[in-house]
């Protein structure tokens, strides 16, 4: 939202907070503008870049904003970081509205207002985004009105929703899912070892990627070493046919096949084959 403020800001337009009836106090003062006025700010603004006359458009028209936005109230979203939102849809309609078109402002802004408002929510109502393509954009601002009901859908509703809007059922089906689902904290805030609720918490039974124990660490670094090291004691040990056999198949980055070791070796690559699961299980037996 910090964006939205700074333009708002810069334009000197009153911002929306917690307390929404001061705001739409302010906003109510700002007369509508009749279509002579508006056309004229429009010109100005288009010929002249006046500011001054794109404040008076966008404060006459926040009024539409607030109308907007809280029929986008269904999300768990707060109103006043909603109507910010639509405020910079109106803004950006502002400054692309041309006046020799025919139409007014409010028609041309409306669809610049929801766009701005609906990528809000999009951003910010799951951690995870729930829609990602065109499809599922649609989905998701018109999948809850199309419920009849609680619960899930039956098959005859999915294919119902399916054919109103245009997709698949698949995607129909795929998108309840994701709503349905809600985020979980990873590590709630204030949960203790005696909260039942934190106890659910994935923080409480997702193991870490590593051991972050320094003692588990310098036990697994002590590990690594010892192994390595009865490792090369035990190729050693082994005839160099066999040493070069496990090393070309087994310990380089670029593995050599059975028959390139066999032409190099003068012999088929079944006998290879033979040689190299000999020295395995050498190397096992003199490892254990």
């Amino acid at each position: 939202m910090s964006h939205a403020l700074a333009t708002a800001s810069a334009m000197k337009l009153p911002v929306p907070s917690e307390r929404l009836d001061l705001y739409l106090q302010q906003i109510y003062r700002f007369p509508i503008l009749s279509a002579e006025r508006e056309r004229e700010l429009a010109l100005r603004l288009r010929d002249h870049n006046d500011l001054e006359a794109a404040r008076e458009l966008v404060l006459a028209h926040l009024r539409f904003v607030v109308k907007i936005a809280r029929g986008s109230t269904g999300y768990g979203l707060p109103l006043a970081d909603l109507i910010q939102e639509g405020g910079i849809g109106l803004m950006k309609a502002v400054r692309r509205f041309d006046p020799d078109v025919g139409v007014r402002l409010v028609s041309f802004a409306v669809h610049w207002v929801r766009a701005e408002i609906h990528e809000f929510i999009l951003r910010n109502w799951r951690i995870v985004k729930v829609a990602t393509t065109k499809a599922q954009r649609k989905l998701f601002f018109n999948l809850r009105s199309s419920k009849k009901r609680l619960g899930w859908f039956s098959r005859d509703e999915v294919e119902s929703v399916a054919k109103d809007l245009g997709v698949s059922p698949e995607t129909v089906i795929e998108m309840e899912s994701r709503l349905s689902g809600q985020d979980v904290s990873f590590d709630p805030a204030g949960s203790s070892e005696d909260d039942e609720d934190g106890a659910w918490a994935p923080a409480a039974y997702l193991a870490a990627p590593e051991p972050a124990d320094p003692a588990r660490l310098l036990e697994q670094s002590d590990w690594e070493q010892q192994s390595g090291s009865q490792l090369r004691e035990a190729l050693s040990q082994l005839d160099e046919r066999a040493r070069t056999i496990v090393e070309q198949r087994w310990l380089n980055d670029q593995k050599v096949t059975l028959h390139e070791l066999a032409g190099r070796f003068g012999v088929s690559a079944e006998r290879i084959r033979q040689l190299e699961n000999n020295a395995i299980r050498k190397l096992k037996s003199m490892m254990a």
